[in-house]
């Protein structure tokens, strides 16, 4: 580590099997926390490369507890984390009108770390039961369309990083891995992102994956589409603009977003969104994230459209419908 950490020190960047090979080193366990918080310290200080960026998801994703659902056409929807928005679990939420809408969602996170409660908060508080159980998570996504990867459990080589990132209690590398190292490979992605140059990052990482997905930035700093001003996005097809417009929405004040100070405050209000009973705010700006998720599926529909069909998803409460079976599936009544 000695000699990498000078080479980094030094201003120089490390090429993808450089960067493949030290994700592995760290995993194993060969060096200490004190060497490993020095090794974060420095994409903190600088940003990181798309050839770094590449070498570490590959080290990742060859180090995980991989999950073959490849005959299903599934779709995660994550955020990078770290916008310190706080805002409620809206990608967490689209998730399940995605479920609603008929898609199949292989949803990948963990606990919370800019926000009081992460997808993992959610899901734990509710009643799900984490597990990498292959024939659980298969049976879920099939009867309701949804399941649930604690990262923790599927990526084993985190486990070394974990103490570190606790005690830094900052954005680090890994808050940018985590949306690009789902251990079930969906074919389609759609991502959300802290700032543009993050953007562009992972545009160059998943042009190399074959899936179908949107990078998204709303510009006011989200990692989601927040409705409280333009969006950049950028796909395997396209690039453009988006404004709350587009989806045929007001715009949002950052306030309406807010997520509360506990995980029992975030729950209340992720209940009430699939119950109908949030606020409009709440309720449009999980629409326009299903809805792009949709789209990122089937883009030759229209973005009304699918905002159409995210609509009725959470209005019908298909989506609220699927949320009680899967938790009852887990064992909550």
């Amino acid at each position: 580590m000695k000699d990498t950490l000078n080479h980094l020190f030094a201003g120089n960047r490390l090429n993808k099997s450089e960067a493949h090979q030290m994700l592995v080193s760290i995993a194993e366990g060969q060096y200490s926390e004190a060497e490993i918080a020095s090794f974060l310290t420095v994409f903190r200080m600088r940003r990181i490369t798309a050839e770094e960026l590449s070498g570490f998801r590959q080290a990742l994703l060859e180090l995980c507890v991989a999950i073959d659902f490849s005959e299903y056409n599934t779709i995660d929807v994550v955020g990078t984390g770290g916008d310190g928005k706080n805002t409620f679990n809206i990608s967490t939420l689209s998730t399940f009108v995605l479920a609603g809408a008929g898609m199949k969602v292989t949803k990948h996170g963990n606990y919370g770390l800019s926000s009081v409660s992460g997808s993992s908060n959610m899901f734990e508080y509710f009643g799900y039961q984490f597990s990498k159980d292959e024939s659980k998570l298969r049976r879920e996504l099939e009867e309701v369309g949804i399941c649930f990867f604690h990262a923790p459990l599927f990526h084993p080589a985190m486990k070394s990083v974990a103490p570190v990132r606790r005690a830094l209690k900052v954005k680090t590398l890994f808050n940018m891995m985590g949306p690009i190292i789902n251990p079930s490979f969906p074919k389609n992605q759609l991502v959300g992102v802290y700032d543009l140059d993050v953007m562009d990052l992972y545009h160059q990482v998943f042009q190399e994956s074959g899936q179908n997905y949107i990078i998204v930035n709303s510009l006011d700093g989200y990692d989601e589409i927040s409705l409280t001003g333009d969006a950049r996005f950028v796909s395997n097809l396209t690039e453009d603009s988006l404004s709350p417009a587009d989806f045929g929405f007001a715009q949002l004040s950052q306030k309406e977003l807010y997520g509360g100070e506990t995980v029992e405050a975030a729950a209340r209000i992720f209940k009430s969104v699939l119950e109908g009973t949030g606020t409009e705010a709440q309720h449009n700006v999980v629409i326009a994230n299903a809805a792009l998720g949709i789209h990122c599926i089937y883009p030759e529909k229209s973005l009304i459209d699918c905002v159409a069909e995210a609509s009725e998803a959470l209005k019908s409460k298909k989506a609220l419908a699927a949320f009680k079976k899967l938790m009852e599936m887990n064992g909550k009544k």
